[in-house]
């Protein structure tokens, strides 16, 4: 019996990664339409495969990240400027998108639903002081936590030590990076089995029926993130690149979009971008720091998800929004998307802190946000997917920028 399945699993072992995903997707699919009852019960290799990830992410960043700056030479670039340079402008212009498409497809809300709980943030300030916060936390606390900006802070502070240390010290720390990342490639093959148990549980109980009374605010979400990701993001790589910008884009999108779509966690995609960044043969010392930097404070598609909803807020209330306000609004979502992972509930208990900019109440804003809870089974997919895949994206592309500086 064994040797028949593994006969017949031999040629599918063959194939690439991404084509055994997308095999894992079209399964789930069909198992969870033919039968319901059986795809939740495959909900367990999809609830396996995130919790390793989330579990061996934490202490990956943290040891990548002390063995690059331990082990970098003084004066090799790392282009870790120019990575933060574009995660900020693709996040405001991300809002800006998000504005536009608000004026052009106004969305009324049906105000009913019951209020969801939460402590939503009361301002920018809050927001920093919770990310200064989080910075200075128990490291050990940290990692069991998944607090990655307490990650990066202390994993930085410990390589910029180490990088008196003997040669010996920081060898040992590259082997332990070493031995770590090849944990996460072990994870990393059981991707298509995981993503077929999300699949089928995520369809067999949610299905779309609950989507379609919400329709038209999802396809202005989901609209602007494609629009993002298709025609934005690649025309700052081009102001970038000088080069066609697309077979970049789509390896981009095939290699991280599809896991963080279905994984709905940009921690959990942490080692499947940075195995990505090595098949693209990028700088090393950039990507350990850009990737999981990005993972906390690359947040275009929280911005995207902010703004909407917050716009359709004010035009369900009549409120009359101008050009000014909304520039305000963008710089606020861009702002509070960079620190939305300090901030639990994520992008969607953010946004009774921009309604505000209306005169909001937040009774009525935590409403908007029970709405978007309803719709969350693709929003968020879609927010994590666009999030994650850029954090690749604009670190290749400030990587090849300087490698074509210096050819």
């Amino acid at each position: 019996m064994i040797a028949t399945l593994q006969t017949l699993g031999r040629p599918l072992m063959r194939l690439g990664l991404i084509p055994q995903i997308a095999i894992g997707i079209v399964c789930g699919i069909l198992l969870a339409i033919l039968s319901p009852e059986t795809a939740q019960s495959v909900s367990l290799l999809g609830q396996l495969f995130i919790s390793a990830l989330k579990a061996v992410a934490p202490i990956l960043v943290f040891v990548l990240v002390a063995a690059a700056i331990a082990s970098h030479q003084k004066g090799q670039p790392t282009h870790i400027r120019s990575v933060l340079v574009l995660y900020v402008i693709g996040t405001l212009v991300a809002a800006l998108v998000a504005v536009a498409a608000s004026f052009a497809f106004p969305t009324t809300l049906a105000l009913d639903r019951p209020e969801v709980s939460g402590n939503p943030p009361g301002d920018i300030i809050e927001i920093l002081q919770n990310l200064l916060l989080n910075a200075v936390a128990n490291p050990v606390t940290a990692i069991m936590e998944g607090n990655f900006i307490a990650i990066l802070a202390w994993a930085i502070g410990l390589g910029i030590m180490l990088r008196q240390a003997s040669d010996a010290t920081r060898t040992m720390l590259g082997d332990l990076s070493d031995a770590v990342s090849n944990i996460v490639r072990l994870v990393i093959r059981f991707a298509p089995l995981g993503i077929f148990g999300l699949v089928a549980n995520t369809l067999a109980e949610s299905g779309m029926s609950a989507l379609l009374d919400y329709g038209h605010l999802l396809a202005v979400i989901v609209g602007c993130m494609l629009f993002v990701a298709l025609v934005t993001n690649p025309l700052i790589v081009y102001w970038q690149t000088r080069q066609n910008p697309y077979p970049l884009v789509f390896t981009c999108l095939r290699g991280s979009a599809i896991t963080a779509f279905f994984t709905r966690s940009s921690a959990a995609n942490i080692p499947v971008n940075l195995e990505l960044c090595k098949r693209l043969k990028l700088h090393a010392d950039t990507y350990a720091i850009s990737i999981p930097l990005g993972a906390t404070v690359n947040m275009c598609g929280a911005a995207i998800t902010i703004t909407v909803i917050t716009l359709s807020a004010a035009h369900t209330l009549g409120i009359g929004v101008d050009f000014p306000t909304a520039l305000l609004l963008c710089v606020v979502s861009a702002l509070a998307a960079c620190g939305v992972s300090g901030v639990a509930g994520g992008s969607l208990l953010l946004i009774p802190m921009a309604s505000n900019l209306f005169g909001i109440s937040t009774d009525v804003a935590m409403q908007v946000v029970a709405i978007g809870f309803v719709i969350s089974v693709v929003q968020d997919s879609t927010e994590t997917a666009l999030n994650s895949s850029t954090d690749v994206l604009f670190t290749a592309a400030a990587c090849r920028r300087e490698e074509n500086a210096q050819a």
